[in-house]
């Protein structure tokens, strides 16, 4: 259906930033929902941040105001810019990309290798 892989992670001190890519297979345009998704040790895969083709976007709550999603419609890619980190933000981080929106609002099987970011002083 789709592939995606992430890249941009790495280590940043608290109150740091860092801009997360998702490089897709297919053009965005053909990608109904792509979201961020993170885990942490010990923790099940949360949601981040969600992007649909339409332009809607969504957001935990413990990252709302800080982080921002959006699509690259010409490069085939989606960021997911993060700004004012903190060590609770610590968690590798996973791309997720829902063609044709089957699992809506669930996310889909198809799922980036992930990025680690460790936020730390």
């Amino acid at each position: 259906q789709v592939q995606v892989v992430e890249s941009g992670g790495g280590l940043v001190q608290p109150g740091g930033s860092l801009r997360l890519s998702c490089a897709a297979s297919v053009s965005l345009f053909n990608i109904y929902a792509m979201g961020w998704y993170r885990q942490a040790p010990g923790n099940q895969r949360e949601m981040v941040a969600r992007s649909l083709s339409g332009g809607g976007t969504n957001y935990a709550d413990s990252v709302k105001g800080r982080f921002t999603i959006s699509r690259d419609n010409a490069r085939n890619t989606l960021h997911l810019q993060m700004n004012s980190l903190q060590p609770e933000d610590t968690a590798d981080y996973y791309c997720n990309a829902d063609r044709f929106g089957d699992a809506w609002p669930e996310p889909s099987d198809y799922w980036g290798p992930g990025t680690r970011v460790t936020v730390s002083s």
